[in-house]
Protein backbone atom coordinates (compact mmCIF):
# COMPACT_ATOMS: atom_id res chain seq x y z
CA UNK A 1 0.00 0.00 0.00
CA UNK A 2 1.43 3.37 -1.02
CA UNK A 3 1.63 6.10 1.64
CA UNK A 4 -0.67 9.01 0.67
CA UNK A 5 1.77 11.48 2.28
CA UNK A 6 5.24 10.53 1.01
CA UNK A 7 4.30 7.96 -1.69
CA UNK A 8 6.56 5.30 -0.14
CA UNK A 9 5.47 1.75 -1.07
CA UNK A 10 6.02 0.05 2.27
CA UNK A 11 3.53 0.31 5.12
CA UNK A 12 2.55 -1.88 8.02
CA UNK A 13 -0.92 -2.71 9.26
CA UNK A 14 -1.45 -1.58 12.85
CA UNK A 15 -5.10 -2.56 13.28
CA UNK A 16 -7.82 -4.32 11.25
CA UNK A 17 -11.56 -4.31 11.83
CA UNK A 18 -14.49 -5.64 9.88
CA UNK A 19 -17.46 -3.47 9.04
CA UNK A 20 -21.07 -4.47 8.42
CA UNK A 21 -20.86 -2.99 4.90
CA UNK A 22 -18.69 -5.79 3.47
CA UNK A 23 -15.44 -3.92 4.10
CA UNK A 24 -12.34 -4.23 6.24
CA UNK A 25 -10.96 -1.10 7.87
CA UNK A 26 -7.17 -1.12 8.22
CA UNK A 27 -5.09 1.36 10.15
CA UNK A 28 -1.66 1.62 8.50
CA UNK A 29 1.65 3.28 9.26
CA UNK A 30 4.23 4.32 6.68
CA UNK A 31 7.66 2.77 7.24
CA UNK A 32 9.39 5.89 5.91
CA UNK A 33 7.56 8.92 7.34
CA UNK A 34 5.75 7.12 10.23
CA UNK A 35 2.46 8.85 9.43
CA UNK A 36 -0.74 6.87 9.89
CA UNK A 37 -3.72 6.54 7.58
CA UNK A 38 -6.82 4.40 7.16
CA UNK A 39 -7.71 2.21 4.21
CA UNK A 40 -10.84 0.24 3.45
CA UNK A 41 -10.83 -3.05 1.59
CA UNK A 42 -13.95 -4.41 -0.01
CA UNK A 43 -14.59 -7.94 -1.15
CA UNK A 44 -15.14 -7.94 -4.87
CA UNK A 45 -18.28 -9.90 -5.52
CA UNK A 46 -20.21 -10.45 -8.68
CA UNK A 47 -21.65 -7.05 -9.42
CA UNK A 48 -25.36 -6.55 -8.94
CA UNK A 49 -26.91 -4.70 -11.86
CA UNK A 50 -29.75 -2.24 -11.43
CA UNK A 51 -32.58 -2.25 -13.96
CA UNK A 52 -33.63 1.35 -14.41
CA UNK A 53 -37.14 2.56 -15.36
CA UNK A 54 -36.18 2.83 -19.01
CA UNK A 55 -34.93 -0.77 -19.06
CA UNK A 56 -31.22 0.03 -19.12
CA UNK A 57 -28.94 -1.87 -16.77
CA UNK A 58 -26.21 -0.19 -14.77
CA UNK A 59 -23.85 -1.48 -12.09
CA UNK A 60 -25.08 -1.06 -8.52
CA UNK A 61 -23.48 2.05 -7.00
CA UNK A 62 -23.78 2.58 -3.28
CA UNK A 63 -22.67 6.21 -3.74
CA UNK A 64 -25.90 6.96 -5.61
CA UNK A 65 -28.00 5.59 -2.76
CA UNK A 66 -25.97 7.58 -0.24
CA UNK A 67 -26.37 10.77 -2.30
CA UNK A 68 -30.16 10.33 -2.45
CA UNK A 69 -30.40 9.70 1.28
CA UNK A 70 -28.13 12.68 2.04
CA UNK A 71 -30.37 14.97 -0.03
CA UNK A 72 -33.45 13.76 1.82
CA UNK A 73 -31.72 14.19 5.19
CA UNK A 74 -30.27 17.63 4.45
CA UNK A 75 -30.36 19.81 7.60
CA UNK A 76 -32.01 17.02 9.59
CA UNK A 77 -30.61 15.64 12.87
CA UNK A 78 -29.33 12.46 11.21
CA UNK A 79 -25.70 11.44 11.62
CA UNK A 80 -23.37 10.24 8.88
CA UNK A 81 -23.14 6.94 10.74
CA UNK A 82 -26.90 6.49 10.50
CA UNK A 83 -26.81 7.20 6.77
CA UNK A 84 -23.88 4.78 6.35
CA UNK A 85 -25.86 2.12 8.22
CA UNK A 86 -28.88 2.62 5.95
CA UNK A 87 -26.73 2.30 2.82
CA UNK A 88 -25.02 -0.79 4.25
CA UNK A 89 -28.41 -2.33 5.11
CA UNK A 90 -29.67 -1.81 1.56
CA UNK A 91 -26.47 -3.21 0.06
CA UNK A 92 -26.49 -6.20 2.43
CA UNK A 93 -30.10 -6.99 1.54
CA UNK A 94 -29.30 -6.86 -2.18
CA UNK A 95 -26.34 -9.21 -1.92
CA UNK A 96 -28.15 -11.57 0.46
CA UNK A 97 -30.97 -11.93 -2.06
CA UNK A 98 -28.38 -13.32 -4.46
CA UNK A 99 -30.03 -11.73 -7.48
CA UNK A 100 -27.77 -10.54 -10.30
CA UNK A 101 -30.27 -7.89 -11.40
CA UNK A 102 -32.57 -5.77 -9.25
CA UNK A 103 -35.16 -3.20 -10.37
CA UNK A 104 -34.36 0.34 -9.23
CA UNK A 105 -37.90 0.47 -7.84
CA UNK A 106 -37.03 -2.29 -5.34
CA UNK A 107 -34.00 -0.35 -4.10
CA UNK A 108 -36.09 2.81 -3.85
CA UNK A 109 -38.70 0.99 -1.79
CA UNK A 110 -36.02 -0.21 0.63
CA UNK A 111 -34.77 3.37 1.14
CA UNK A 112 -38.36 4.65 1.26
CA UNK A 113 -39.20 2.22 4.06
CA UNK A 114 -36.06 2.99 6.06
CA UNK A 115 -36.62 6.76 5.86
CA UNK A 116 -40.28 6.40 6.87
CA UNK A 117 -39.13 4.84 10.15
CA UNK A 118 -36.18 7.21 10.65
CA UNK A 119 -37.37 10.76 9.98
CA UNK A 120 -40.71 11.98 8.65
CA UNK A 121 -39.30 15.10 6.95
CA UNK A 122 -36.57 13.12 5.17
CA UNK A 123 -39.21 10.58 4.19
CA UNK A 124 -41.42 13.29 2.65
CA UNK A 125 -38.47 14.77 0.75
CA UNK A 126 -37.50 11.39 -0.63
CA UNK A 127 -41.12 10.53 -1.45
CA UNK A 128 -41.60 13.76 -3.38
CA UNK A 129 -38.78 12.84 -5.76
CA UNK A 130 -39.04 9.06 -5.73
CA UNK A 131 -42.80 8.73 -6.21
CA UNK A 132 -42.97 11.38 -8.96
CA UNK A 133 -46.29 12.77 -7.81
CA UNK A 134 -48.49 14.11 -10.59
CA UNK A 135 -50.35 16.59 -8.40
CA UNK A 136 -50.89 17.70 -4.81
CA UNK A 137 -53.63 15.10 -4.26
CA UNK A 138 -51.16 12.26 -4.92
CA UNK A 139 -48.79 13.84 -2.42
CA UNK A 140 -51.48 14.22 0.25
CA UNK A 141 -52.59 10.63 -0.32
CA UNK A 142 -49.05 9.40 0.37
CA UNK A 143 -48.72 11.60 3.46
CA UNK A 144 -52.12 10.79 4.98
CA UNK A 145 -50.91 7.72 6.94
CA UNK A 146 -48.13 9.81 8.49
CA UNK A 147 -50.53 12.61 9.37
CA UNK A 148 -52.93 10.08 10.91
CA UNK A 149 -50.11 8.54 13.00
CA UNK A 150 -48.88 11.92 14.26
CA UNK A 151 -52.44 12.94 15.18
CA UNK A 152 -52.87 9.81 17.28
CA UNK A 153 -49.50 10.25 18.97
CA UNK A 154 -50.24 13.89 19.85
CA UNK A 155 -53.63 13.08 21.42
CA UNK A 156 -52.46 10.21 23.62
Amino acid sequence: MRCPFCQHDETKVIDSRTSPDFSIRRRRQCLRCDRRFTTYERVEESQVRVIKKDGTRVPFDRKKIRAGIEKACYKRPISDQTIDRMVADVETALYEDGLREVPSRQIGEMVFSALRDLDKVAFVRFASVYREFKDVNDFVEELQPILDDSGRTGSE
